[in-house]
């Protein structure tokens, strides 16, 4: 039995034809668009056959490549769908009941001006053009190989200025570094010094090391040195947390001056510090890092994860001495033998060649972007970095905020998540990266203002 699908009329021969001349951006969004708006329109319904990739490319006078990179947005968009030798047709329109949008993950938004996917294939053909490719795929030395360390000496450089690379351990992700750091320099049963409301990997992973990690009071300014030097004698504690520039999940940023009291305590108390500092590059005028003011007393951990991909899975540290190096190597290998070769070599190429610094610039433009429209929708002040620290009406508690939410559709985090020790604040942790549009997150966020403006207390009081 034969199935005869008409091909396309010359009147729709002829709108295709116009595809290209209207609009903005990259000539396969225009194509995508083109699909997008005529299936809105009616122009094009469930089941038509789109014309072959090769006539449409020689009908637009564009190359191949363009006509299948603006066929498979469209396919990613679930307007089109391939059925192998019949061709490829418009699709019928996906049934959803509820679209999930997630503003609890801590992620950077995509960069803009930039193609994530080109920036991909370019780069894993420079990385198997100048590597072998068994060696890609074979056991590699822990920590990194001198490429790696000169990569990573070259990203913290911002930072730290300059690090010589014999320093650096290249870390597959800031949760292995973290359990690293505290296997390194702790033992069963030590206390790990933070500030109440923290990254929640930190206590998660010294609960299954058998530490436990213990509150220090802090002020407007972060961590305060009085109640740091109290809890440092003590607990005997001998390991520091802290998270100081556009701190997660606050955003608050420790002054310098707060910095250099801190590490005064430190060090009269013996205690080592380990900054974990993955947004130091949104901040704006950002004080110098610890690591920077005391480079001996200081672990300092910098992730790709929030400032270019978390699919990247790699992680900076600057260690303080050779003795720390080969502490923390030994700890990490207990987990971890090693950094993935090929993701690992992505990142050290993308540095090497300048293109980590474009996607970072990229992704600051539009983190900037994104905070605007969130003080615009939710009527607070405009901030940095991709997180904002929102404070709830007293009519609505973190937890109960956070379920009716997911309700509507809508995933945030409660400051429960990041509480140690009793309970001090009353707000939700709104991350601005996850999702993949602007739009969508406006439409998001939107609806967590109306969330929000519900006064239930106000209305339990309604008698009808």
């Amino acid at each position: 039995m034969t199935h005869d699908h008409p091909s396309p009329s010359t009147g729709e021969i002829n709108a295709w034809a116009t595809a290209m001349q209207s609009g903005s951006g990259p000539r396969y969004l225009r194509l995508a668009d083109f699909i997008e708006d005529a299936v809105a329109q009616g122009a094009l319904r469930p089941g038509e056959r789109v014309p072959a990739q090769r006539s449409l490319a020689a009908l637009l006078a564009v190359d191949l490549t363009t006509v299948t990179r603006g066929f498979n947005e469209a396919r990613r968009r679930g307007l089109i769908e391939a059925r192998g030798p019949l061709g490829t047709f418009i699709a019928a329109p996906r049934a959803e009941l509820l679209q999930r949008v997630d503003l609890s993950m801590n992620i950077p938004p995509p960069p803009v001006g930039l193609e994530m996917d080109v920036l991909l294939r370019e780069g894993m053909s420079r990385v198997l053009l100048r590597s072998d490719a068994d060696l890609l795929m074979t056991y590699h030395m822990g920590g990194g190989g001198r490429a790696d360390w000169e990569a990573g000496a070259r990203w913290l450089r911002p930072m730290l200025g300059q690090v010589a690379p014999e320093r650096v351990v290249v870390c597959p992700g800031a949760q292995a570094a973290l359990a690293a750091l505290i296997l390194a320099f702790t033992q069963t049963g030590d206390a790990i010094l933070a500030e109440p409301l923290m990254y929640p990997g930190l206590p998660h992973a010294a609960a299954q090391l058998g530490r436990r990690v213990e509150p220090v009071a802090g002020d407007a300014h972060g961590m305060r040195p009085d109640a740091l030097e109290a809890a440092c004698r003590e607990h005997a504690a001998r390991l520091v947390y802290l998270n100081p520039t556009l701190q997660n999940p606050t955003t608050a940023t420790m002054p310098e001056s707060r910095r250099l009291e801190i590490l005064q305590v430190a060090q009269r108390c013996g205690a080592r510090i380990v900054e974990d500092d993955p947004y130091w590059r949104f901040a704006p005028d950002a004080p110098p890092p610890l690591a920077r003011l005391a480079p001996n007393q200081v672990c300092y951990l910098a992730t790709l994860s929030k400032t270019l991909s978390p699919g990247l899975r790699t992680a900076y540290l600057a260690l303080p001495d050779e003795q720390a190096h080969g502490r923390l190597l030994s700890a990490l290998r207990a987990f971890s033998l090693m950094a993935a070769p090929l993701t690992n070599a992505l990142a050290t190429h993308w540095i090497e060649e300048g293109v980590a610094e474009q996607i970072f610039a990229g992704v600051k433009a539009e983190a900037r972007e994104r905070q605007r429209i969130a003080a615009q929708t939710l009527g607070s002040s405009a901030g940095a970095g991709i997180h904002l620290w929102y404070t709830l009406p007293r009519y609505w508690q973190a937890r109960e905020l956070a379920a009716a939410a997911s309700t509507e559709g809508l995933a945030v985090a409660p400051s429960t998540a990041f509480q140690q020790g009793p309970e001090s604040a009353n707000a939700i942790r709104i991350s601005l990266g996850a999702t993949g549009e602007r739009e969508q997150l406006q439409a998001a966020l939107r609806k967590l203002s109306g969330l929000l403006a519900n006064d239930r207390s106000a209305q339990a009081q309604v008698i009808v």
